[in-house]
């Protein structure tokens, strides 16, 4: 089947993209690639880049909540290590955590949900 179109671009909703994309740079080593007041993009030259947009009156999705629409996966080499890092940068761990030992979600510093997991 062809494809009737290419991703570009994964836009999350925020109340501040400059912090926000600040976090995800440090995150994924990525570079700003745009931004102004309102938006920040992030990319590495592939295809695909990690976007964050300004809406007022923004509310963050809850964890666990049936309302959260989408969330990012990473894969790391040290799971506990890398949480620690996350943790010190910003993110917040809830206490509801499905993953056993295979995964951890965390919470980015503006509560989108998202989960790391080792790459082993």
């Amino acid at each position: 089947m062809s494809a009737l179109a290419e991703i570009t671009t994964v836009v999350l909703d925020c109340a501040d993209p400059g912090p926000l994309a600040d976090f995800y740079r440090t995150v994924t080593g990525w570079e700003v690639t745009y931004r102004d007041e309102d938006c920040v993009h992030l990319g590495n030259g592939g295809p695909i880049q990690l976007g964050f947009q300004r809406v007022e009156g923004y509310r963050p999705p809850g964890w666990p909540d049936v309302a959260k629409h989408a969330h990012l996966d990473f894969k790391v080499t040290d799971l506990g290590h890398t949480v620690k890092e996350l943790l010190g940068l910003g993110a917040t761990k809830p206490e509801f955590q499905p993953g056993g030992d295979e995964w951890v979600v965390l919470t980015d510093p503006q509560g989108h949900p998202f989960c790391v997991a080792s790459s082993d």
